[in-house]
């Protein structure tokens, strides 16, 4: 196919080279969005080179080779897509910790192939009963430097990552529960060489790491981040997972492990409240997917309390009315940014827990009410300048946007389930706690810091049990009823935009997966149209700036993983993002 000149310019950069490093990040002004979306990032680290990858039987794909690697010798034992799962994620906990872990959270799609069924599984952090709604205020009742609440026990929101194993393999697996934890153990106990990644995230983070003697002398022995190549192991968390190969989750909701959490995270600076109790009551929840019809095909993901799903389908349920054969061109591109903005003004006035708040997802996903907001598009050629929530509740608008820290797994195995997770502990390494092995996540400053604003309550407000609003986005596209693509992405807030670009470059200019995944990432989080840096995007920033637009070119650290089923052909298609270091392996 022809490529326009606002095509890919990473692949042919990519192309012949092993790895490449990014260019500073340029800046963003405090004017742009709200300022914790910037404040110590997961930052771009260098680029990697990706290829589409083909293979029949199984495949698997994450953000570490060593994760993909435990995935993929699951899968060739006949493990289910759960088995290769906890591997991997265990894995990831280990060898990109700055990312995800024990300590955190994540959400699921999943698709059983023997019930023909799609579900989801929320296992997003929850707050300690006993937290303050003020938890974030400083004594004047202002708003905390989002810096100031992170780092500490205050953030810590109840882990979820070892319930959601267990109850996910008592239902899916098909290998024994302990042989799933032998690969990362052994690489705990015997020691892995530190990415080029892990070595610049510590750099980037190393203010925040020293902080806690725990952290700081695994990170930075000696006072020194450690350096790309290095051998670390991780003694503790070895043991960790012996307990939980051996024991399950129990020992981390009603045993040691957990009273080591309560006993770090109420005893450090800016000291936590959560209590044996919080741990004792952690479930699980199974939730119905959200789904939107997209061309002749449904977008399906994760509802309330994650914005991502709803987002993700708002979008495209308004490119639906786009009056023209998508392109990427400035018309398109304007469409899908004034979509995305009008998609954020309604996240931050309506997504919240659903548990708590009443969350109008059926409303936000009516096709009368995309017309409508298609329509704002449709009777002007500029960008709106006047980007409001619809009139669906009264509610406050709340800005907060977790940061980028997270990562995605997609794994297809033999049997035909498939499986698409995003997990997080929220800011690049959490809340700088680490426990039993593993850092804390910092999921609560998801919560908006102000409970009311104007009078108002605000629905992502922080209240006790209640799980902070994500826009963590694990998709499977459905064709004909059937599984046809797995897709997700890292990023923050940035997330929903990352997997929209992904699925348009795919589903409407006709990219393969690999290709897709590649092109340049544009998106607008609703104040500033945000362009990749060093890439032919770049170029639409003048004609943007010319429709109304406040444009920023700044590095976009996606790390979107995604498998297509190409049911025609017999054949899975598999690809990785550049931005990062992950890694496709199938059979």
């Amino acid at each position: 196919m022809k490529i326009s000149l606002l095509t890919l310019s990473l692949a042919t950069l990519l192309a012949g080279c092993t790895h490449l490093s990014t260019t500073t990040p340029q800046k963003q002004t405090k004017s742009d969005v709200p300022q914790k979306a910037d404040i110590a990032p997961e930052q771009g680290t260098g680029l990697t080179k990706q290829e589409l990858v083909r293979a029949k039987e199984f495949m698997v794909a994450s953000a570490n080779p060593l994760a993909t690697q435990a995935g993929y010798e699951i899968l060739q034992q006949g493990g289910s897509a759960i088995d290769a799962m906890i591997a991997v994620q265990t894995t990831l906990g280990l060898t990109e910790p700055q990312s995800s872990g024990l300590g955190g959270g994540a959400l699921v799609v999943y698709w059983d192939n023997t019930a023909k069924k799609l579900t989801t599984f929320d296992a997003r952090e929850t707050a300690p009963k006993a937290i303050s709604p003020t938890v974030f205020l400083d004594k004047d009742g202002k708003p905390l430097q989002f810096m100031d609440a992170v780092v500490g026990g205050g953030s810590v929101g109840v882990p979820a990552i070892p319930k959601l194993f267990e109850v996910l393999h008592e239902r899916y697996g098909v290998l024994p529960w302990r042989s799933l934890f032998d690969k990362p153990t052994k690489l705990a106990k015997d020691g892995f060489l530190v990415s080029n990644r892990l070595a610049q995230s510590i750099e980037q983070n190393k203010k925040y790491l020293a902080k806690h003697e725990v952290t700081s002398n695994y990170f930075m022995p000696n006072g020194k981040p450690l350096q790309a190549g290095a051998l670390l192991k991780n003694a503790d968390y070895a043991n960790t997972l012996q307990i939980l190969a051996k024991q399950g989750s129990k020992p981390f909701y009603d045993g040691m492990l957990a009273q080591n959490i309560v006993k770090i995270v109420n005893h450090a600076p800016n000291a936590g409240s959560i209590a044996m109790s919080d741990f004792n009551h952690y479930k699980v929840i199974e939730r119905t997917p959200v789904c939107q019809e997209y061309r002749k095909y449904q977008v399906c993901g994760m509802g309330a309390p994650s914005s991502g799903g709803i987002a993700l389908g708002q979008i495209l349920g308004i490119l639906n009315h786009y009056p023209a054969k998508p392109s990427p061109s400035p018309n398109f591109w304007r469409w899908v940014g004034n979509a995305s903005a009008l998609a954020f003004a309604d996240r931050g006035k309506y997504v919240a827990d659903a548990d708590f708040v009443n969350v109008p997802t059926h409303a936000l996903l009516n096709d009368n009410y995309l017309k409508s907001r298609a329509k704002l598009i449709q009777d002007s050629n500029k960008a709106l300048t006047d980007v409001k929530a619809g009139d669906l509740a009264d509610y406050a608008t709340d800005t907060s946007m977790e940061l980028p820290s997270t990562t995605h797994i997609v794994i297809v195995d033999k049997a035909g389930n498939v499986l698409s997770m995003t997990s997080s502990i929220e800011n690049a390494f959490g809340s700088t706690l680490m426990a039993n092995g593993y850092l804390l996540n910092n999921e609560l400053t998801d919560f908006a810091f102000e409970p009311t604003k104007d009078g108002k309550p605000v629905a992502n407000a922080v209240q006790g049990n209640k799980r902070p609003r994500s826009s963590m986005a694990p998709t499977i596209v459905l064709k004909d009823g059937e599984p046809y693509m797995a897709v997700g992405s890292p990023g923050g807030s940035r997330i929903i935009g990352y997997v929209a670009k992904t699925l348009v470059a795919h589903l409407d200019f006709g990219m393969d997966i690999q290709s897709a995944i590649s092109y340049p990432n544009i998106l607008n989080r609703g104040s500033t149209y945000e362009l990749e840096q060093n890439s032919d995007i770049t170029k639409l920033e003048p004609t943007l700036k010319d429709m109304g637009y406040k444009v920023q070119v700044r590095d976009l650290n996606s790390g979107v993983q995604a498998i297509l089923l190409d049911k025609q052909n017999g054949e899975l298609l598999g690809g990785a993002d550049p931005r990062r270091e992950g890694k496709v392996m199938g059979r």
